[in-house]
């Protein structure tokens, strides 16, 4: 009998928070920019520059430990994490080890399975280091310290899960609290959330765990779930072949799809932490933790379950809308405008999926105002378009945000209502197709189709192929 094996998988996971200015100076956090111009003597290291920490990156990682239901540290500190590699100016990382800002935490995660809950070792803040860019044409590596000391938040999760599955529930849900507290926009393309995977496998029933390992550049949740099973098929076969599996870091490539080894694993002992003595401990006060818990928004669940309650959305339309802040405010927006909260639910369901979907964009990227959604919801309505060319200008709407009315206008959208102008298009469709216009009279009710079709051609798609429909079959 073939040999079962367990997997079990800790993350750590880094998100950049999305504060006007870096963790320990006023230089611009924002992505992008000329290399090495979001800079200044203390984010590049230079002596004798001192940091001063940025209150709000301690709020933002505060609202995150409380929405994952981490108990606050009153009283915590910075400490150096000292490792020489060209990227990081300082020689050494200002991170938190020894009394982190947030601990003992959990997430509550749905999968096919049924619920669980990921417990969190930790939450700590630490500034991030440069980017090393390697130039292939001149070869040789050249280092842009605009990130270096934009504010991270780690979140280091209890070795609780054990499929691929599971990480990326857990993912995806730290991902929306993030956003809905609106903190991080958690772009991993970008590299505002970057995953660390560790994984060991060990046969099933055994006492302890297995040697690890931690995977690195995982840039999407595709690939992410990719490295998890190729790496536990990795292990797997090295214990099956008598080998021993090395602790040590892997960096994972998505083009090639397989992981290499990049270093052995280092200890917290390799770092030589020590309490940094240039930025005072962080006393939090019962007060400002008050006031934190007080600006904490409606959160997935509950926002879906009161859409459920208070707008008749079947559980399903709900909980897809809410994976979203900005796209259920777009929807309550415009529900409440247009006063069918199901016919919106269905827009931004097909359409707005769709368009997204096309545009590899995130809905955090839609910027059109919900009144003019809503007006051409109300078009569709009063029967003004059908149902085709009100598909085509809410495309206009989520590119441009076209006010629809005038859109309709200038680009002769407008339905033709006129009974007798349709009724007229009909008969001659009738006329001009004779064999098809028999059949139909013999009882063959396929061919209604192609005669609608007809008459809406001649009508250039300006009418509703419903009335269209029951104009054909009064004329019978």
């Amino acid at each position: 009998m073939a040999k079962q094996y367990e997997t079990v998988i800790g993350l750590e996971v880094h998100i950049e928070l999305s504060t006007e200015s870096k963790i320990f100076c006023g230089c611009p956090a924002k992505f992008g920019g000329e290399p090495n111009t979001h800079t200044c003597p203390v984010c590049t290291g230079m002596p004798g520059a001192l940091p001063v920490l940025n209150r709000k990156v301690a709020e933002y990682a505060l609202k995150l430990g409380l929405a994952a239901n981490c108990e606050i540290n009153r009283y915590c500190r910075f400490d150096r994490k000292n490792y020489f590699y060209p990227d990081n100016p300082q020689n050494y990382q200002i991170s938190q080890l020894y009394l982190p800002i947030c601990y003992n935490g959990y997430l509550e995660i749905e999968t096919s399975k049924g619920k669980k809950k990921i417990r969190i070792h930790e939450m700590h803040m630490e500034e991030d280091a440069g980017k090393l860019i390697h130039d292939e044409w001149e070869d040789c590596s050249l280092v842009d310290y605009n990130r270096s000391g934009v504010p991270l938040v780690e979140i280091v999760s209890e070795p609780d899960m054990s499929t691929a599955e599971e990480v990326i529930m857990y993912l995806e849900k730290l991902r929306m609290l993030c956003r809905y507290l609106g903190i991080s926009d958690c772009k991993l393309q970008e590299g505002s959330m970057r995953v660390d995977v560790n994984l060991s496998v060990c046969e099933a029933g055994c006492v302890g765990l297995g040697t690890r390992t931690e995977m690195k550049n995982l840039n999407s949740f595709k690939a992410i779930t990719h490295a998890i099973e190729g790496e536990r098929e990795r292990q797997i076969e090295l214990l099956e072949s008598g080998k021993s599996i090395i602790q040590e870091t892997r960096r994972w490539d998505d083009n090639k799809e397989c992981s290499y080894a990049m270093r052995s694993k280092e200890d917290a002992k390799d770092y030589r932490y020590f309490p940094d003595p240039d930025i005072p401990p962080v006393r939090i006060s019962e007060g400002w933790i008050g006031e934190l818990k007080a600006q904490q928004p409606e959160f997935q669940k509950e926002r879906s379950e009161r859409f459920q309650r208070d707008y008749g959305l079947p559980e399903y339309d709900s909980n897809l809308i809410t994976q979203s802040r900005h796209l259920s405010d777009i929807f309550e927006q415009t529900a409440k405008l247009c006063g069918s909260p199901k016919k919106t639910a269905n827009w931004l369901m097909g359409e707005g999926m769709r368009f997204l979907k096309e545009k590899d964009m995130e809905p955090e990227e839609l910027h059109f105002s919900s009144a003019h959604l809503a007006e051409l919801i109300k078009e569709v309505e009063r029967g003004k378009i059908n149902q085709q060319n009100a598909k085509m200008v809410f495309g206009k709407i989520l590119e441009s945000d076209v006010e629809p009315a005038a859109y309709m206008k200038e680009h002769g959208l407008l339905a033709v209502t006129d009974d007798s102008v349709l009724r007229k298009a009909a008969a001659e469709v009738l006329a001009e197709n004779v064999k098809a216009a028999e059949e139909y009279r013999g009882g063959k009710e396929k061919v209604l189709g192609f005669l609608v079709g007809q008459v809406m051609k001649k009508m250039r798609g300006k009418a509703d192929p419903g009335k269209v429909r029951e104009i054909i079959e009064r004329l019978r």
